[in-house]
């Protein structure tokens, strides 16, 4: 059995969905930013206690270690161009990501087993399937450590407007170029659910229409009934809450 330790996963790269989520606001009660990075951190391998490793120590091994494991990460050397990340910190990465999925891929079903530890109160599952499908660049079923590396570095090392185009992504769930209330009214309804019912102050069973109908009236400019990438980056763009939200994170790693 996992230690508790041990479960806190990678899934947050994406937690940083919830509360990293600038758009939809919080439908309780907003934490402040400060709790916000601490959960957010929670979620990273690599910043959990006592999982630091001795880089000089370790680092000769982990060309090594690749090969063990089922699906094989492209060569550090690939990754450092493709993403922010520096060296070291892409060890530590991949040696956490490869605690956590020995096999060196994430499916859904664990992924959403691994984010649900972090909303007890709720049910993650529909919000986890969305986020997961957002990472999964490569629409495969499985998330591997560099779409894992390569989510990560937008979310907390790319210019505010490759946030926000991940962000679009996410809320974009059939990737057609446009969100429609179907779609924003699906993501909000998996949000509360997330959230529990058993919150305070207590959620109006009307709050997730109420917050698709003012993302619409904010964001679709021309009145069509879909909010296009054009609208969506520069209604945010214009927003100072939005764009500081967006650099929440900047120093996680």
């Amino acid at each position: 059995m996992k230690s508790s330790s041990q479960d806190q996963s990678l899934s947050d790269s994406r937690e940083l969905d919830r509360s990293y989520d600038p758009l939809t606001g919080n439908p309780s009660s907003k934490p402040n930013k400060k709790t916000i990075k601490q959960r957010f951190l929670k979620l990273l391998p690599c910043c959990r206690s006592g999982s630091s490793p001795s880089l000089n120590q370790n680092s000769v091994a982990d060309d090594a270690e690749l090969s063990t494991v089922c699906h094989r990460p492209e060569g550090l050397d690939q990754l450092l161009q493709q993403t922010s990340f520096n060296r070291k910190e892409l060890q530590i990465l991949y040696r956490g990501f490869k605690n956590e999925c020995p096999s060196g891929v994430v499916s859904e079903e664990n992924f959403k087993t691994i984010y649900s530890q972090f909303f007890p109160q709720g049910d993650s599952s529909m919000y986890a399937h969305f986020l997961f499908e957002a990472f999964d660049t490569r629409s495969n079923g499985a998330i591997s450590f560099e779409d894992f590396v390569m989510g990560l570095s937008i979310i907390l090392r790319g210019s505010t407007t490759d946030k926000l185009n991940w962000a679009f992504n996410l809320y974009d769930l059939n990737k057609d170029g446009c969100i429609t209330k179907e779609e924003m009214t699906d993501i909000m309804h998996s949000i509360y659910d997330m959230m529990g019912k058993h919150t305070y102050p207590c959620i109006k069973e009307t709050a997730p229409k109420e917050h698709v109908e003012n993302f619409f009236r904010k964001m679709d400019k021309n009145n069509d009934g879909v909010v296009t990438i054009e609208e969506f980056l520069e209604t945010c763009q214009k927003d100072e809450n939005i764009i500081q939200s967006m650099h929440m994170f900047d120093n996680a790693i």
